[in-house]
């Protein structure tokens, strides 16, 4: 019998909101979503979400929520709507696999701060900062049996989690498996690390993260936060599902530095090609690029992208110049706006850049992820269930 795996559902949490008509409408505008915070005596432009009363009612429903990381947060409230809109419900004993890059920053930092200055750690500071508590506090929330699991694999994560719940599925193992990502980057230590890469934007101008923007002459990478779960499914019925997955791809550079990657980005070539081993490239329509902000994260994928596509290069997007670097919820964020390209037959232009040609119709989209390190990853989505089988 053939396959086909279908995403059902979906939720998420940037500086977009958190509800799908305002985060299309908020696409559809030409305006960013940055802004300019204070943090710890330093002046950052920052992704921040707004002062959110769902994650403020959440976090006091239960005394122990109020313990939590708010890259846990994040993910409890992405999932919850993903698993809302899946109509999941416990008895289908889903898998869980939440990644993140940073982790509980706010918390390990806070604690670290204690440890310095009394000597001592507090009773839950290692509880509250591993990794692996955030898919296991999804499966407590959710009430799932099925496995849970965490990783990080830095700013390719969430895309390495949707392989993961494809492999789950493909293997037989679980029919049903949700995939996330969530990022709670905004503390004074993780900001001072970028900046000490002297790729974090500096001027607050009209768009202060210019990703896309290959003319460029300073690095722009603005971090954000946020969060995104999805709903995978073998088989799903048509009417409920939001698109399905055509195709993934994966691939890893040989290390020359800590965060290098070639001028031509080889991962990204090698994941895409694997991507599209079934897919012709003109079929096509949009690519969702990974494109950071900095000048050669961009140029290099670019490259990449032009070795594969020649000429006949797609739509090229991003979401990054408006809602920042989300870290390990970038590539799942990445998935939600094609869903919503596809859904809405529209594609989102990047401001500054040269306008492009539209396609008549949007029915498969390319989204890249990397790591540093060169941890690529590529997936398509379609809207036609016979793409999706295998």
């Amino acid at each position: 019998m053939n396959e086909s795996i279908g995403i059902t559902g979906i939720g998420s949490i940037s500086s977009l909101g958190d509800n799908r008509d305002i985060i299309w409408e908020n696409y559809e505008s030409a305006k960013h979503f940055l802004s300019v915070q204070k943090i710890a005596n330093e002046v950052n432009i920052t992704g921040k979400i707004n002062t959110n009363r769902g994650i403020e009612k959440l976090r006091n429903e239960d005394e122990k929520y109020g313990r939590l990381d708010l890259s846990v947060l994040y993910a409890l409230y992405a999932s919850r709507e993903a698993c809302r809109k899946a109509k999941w419900s416990s008895q289908d004993n889903f898998g869980v696999n939440i990644g993140s890059s940073r982790g509980a920053t706010e918390l390990f930092e806070k604690y670290y701060s204690e440890f310095l200055n009394e000597g001592k750690s507090s009773t839950l500071s290692s509880p509250t900062t591993t990794l692996g508590n955030i898919s296991s506090w999804v499966g407590h929330d959710l009430k799932t049996m099925g496995p849970q699991i965490s990783h990080s694999i830095t700013c390719s994560t969430g895309l390495h989690s949707l392989l993961n719940g494809v492999a789950w599925i493909k293997s037989g193992m679980t029919n049903k498996f949700m995939v996330g990502g969530s990022e709670a980057p905004l503390t004074p230590f993780t900001l001072a690390q970028m900046r000490a890469l002297k790729i974090y934007a500096k001027e607050n101008k009209e768009y202060p993260c210019r990703a896309l923007d290959l003319q460029k002459t300073v690095n722009t990478m603005v971090l954000g936060e946020g969060a995104c779960s999805i709903c995978l499914e073998r088989n799903p019925q048509e009417v409920n599902t939001l698109a399905y997955i055509r195709g993934v791809g994966y691939a890893t550079e040989v290390l020359t530095h800590n965060i290098s990657i070639s001028s031509d980005a080889k991962c990204f070539q090698h994941s895409m090609k694997m991507a599209l081993k079934n897919i012709n490239e003109e079929e096509i329509d949009v690519i969702v690029m990974h494109a950071p902000g900095t000048i050669k994260g961009d140029l290099s994928e670019y490259k990449a992208i032009q070795k594969i596509f020649g000429e006949k290069r797609p739509f090229l997007t991003s979401n990054k110049w408006k809602i920042g670097h989300t870290f390990g919820a970038s590539g799942l964020l990445s998935v939600e706006m094609a869903i919503l390209m596809i859904q809405y037959q529209k594609t989102i232009d990047v401001p500054y850049i040269q306008k492009q040609r539209t396609p008549n119709s949007i029915k498969n989209v390319l989204i890249n992820a990397v790591g540093f390190g060169g941890n690529a990853v590529s997936i398509v989505l379609s809207n036609n269930e016979f793409y999706g089988r295998s």
